[in-house]
């Protein structure tokens, strides 16, 4: 009797993870044809390490991942900013730079941690422009940058896997059934 047991909790977690799976492949498929700005590679791996997306049965059970993984990934990115600009060769014009990313990324964090709870009281529009004002940062943290000839940004590989990020949490949310 308890060999079934286990056989059955076995079998039942091999399903979990694979409907789980599915999941995640089938949303991230879908998002990156629908949406330039995703690579479905970075998608998958964004979610394929996250225990939490690994009991997802549904894109809406993603979308609330996504958005505290973008969580922390502006803290982390506000992290980096504040290492950098503890550099004291920094010129004037890279710190002045710095220091505006790591207000954009503060705003980001608030903007979606609002578009959060909006998508959990099922108001989509809001969670929509919530995450979409998030997405100024990276790009305008990178533009600044750019607006300096001789200036590159140490934040390109961190600003675009943001955005990404962000666009996917954009893509998820429009693939939830309403």
């Amino acid at each position: 009797m308890k060999k079934s047991h286990l056989i059955s909790l076995v079998f039942f977690y091999l399903l979990l993870v694979s409907v789980s799976s599915d999941v995640i492949h089938d949303s991230c498929d879908k998002a990156a044809k629908g949406d330039p700005n995703i690579k479905f590679d970075f998608c998958v791996s964004s979610f394929e390490g996250n225990p939490k997306a690994k009991t997802a049965t549904g894109v809406a059970d993603l979308v609330k991942v996504a958005i505290e993984t973008a969580m922390a990934n502006a803290t982390s990115i506000g992290s980096i900013i504040s290492k950098l600009l503890d550099n004291k060769t920094l010129d004037t014009y890279a710190r002045h730079c710095l220091e505006d990313c790591s207000e954009l990324y503060s705003g980001a964090g608030s903007s979606i941690q609002s578009g959060g709870k909006a998508f959990e009281g099922k108001d989509y529009g809001t969670a929509n422009a919530e995450i979409s004002s998030a997405m100024d940062a990276p790009d305008t943290c990178e533009e600044q940058f750019k607006e300096k000839k001789g200036y590159v940004s140490p934040l390109t590989k961190e600003n675009n896997n943001f955005f990404q990020l962000l666009a996917i949490i954009l893509s998820f949310m429009n693939l939830v059934p309403k």
